[in-house]
């Protein structure tokens, strides 16, 4: 079947009522959405991956401050978290050891810096899961609508065969396609971009657990 002649799917949108175009409007703007979002974190979060592989190399071989201090230079997401962590450090320095309450307040940092880098690559992943399930909602507020309105035309014209119903009815089930449509890819980038994201919580821990061993020798000697 055609779909742009005939008893065509464009045929059915055009001739819906402004209830039913407004739903398929509304769905069809949550897909931009998503996509949009999708296609951005997704080149956002390969870029940090890489970022992670080189830095993972510099900092196995990292043994000094002076070490830590090359890989802070590196405008990455681990450059900025070694710097950030690194300077935290300094600071304690200054009194030249650091005690047992100034190294709780520097895992504490630690912490915060993990925290908050994780929650920055989780930006927007929230709207990704609540288009997939607002999309089939609105798909059948669309459907039960369309639905309601083929009946009162019926109910307005007394005639109910096959030839009446089939219209009002295909018209009414696109919403709830258009909301599938919608709903299915959304869950599948949110759980695919979820994913990377724990990835690179878990590189972060590991950057972590070096730079925390590093300062640790330093603090020791």
């Amino acid at each position: 079947m055609n779909i742009l002649s005939g008893n065509s799917l464009w045929q059915l949108v055009a001739q819906a009522d402004t209830v039913s175009k407004l739903v398929l409007l509304l769905l069809l703007c949550l897909s931009i959405i998503c996509w949009t979002i999708f296609i951005g974190k997704l080149a956002v979060l390969y870029a940090k991956q890489r970022q992670f592989k080189n830095i993972n190399k510099k900092v196995l071989t990292a043994k000094t401050i002076s070490d830590l201090t090359d890989i802070a230079a590196s405008r990455t997401t681990p450059g900025y978290f070694v710097a950030k962590n690194l300077a935290f450090a300094k600071e304690l320095l200054r009194e030249q050891k650091i005690g047992m309450y100034d190294w709780e307040l520097l895992e504490r940092n630690i912490d915060n810096t993990i925290e908050t880098l994780s929650l920055h690559n989780e930006e927007y992943l929230s709207i990704l899961s609540s288009c997939a399930a607002i999309g089939p909602l609105l798909g059948l507020f669309g459907t039960v609508w369309g639905l309601i309105h083929s009946f009162m035309s019926i109910s307005e014209a007394q005639v109910a065969d096959i030839a009446t119903i089939a219209p009002g009815m295909a018209e009414a089930l696109i919403t709830t396609l258009a909301g599938l449509i919608v709903a299915i890819p959304a869950l599948v980038m949110f759980n695919y971009l979820h994913t990377k994201t724990r990835v690179l919580e878990h590189s972060l821990i590991i950057l972590a657990d070096r730079v925390t061993l590093i300062l640790q020798q330093l603090r020791e000697r």
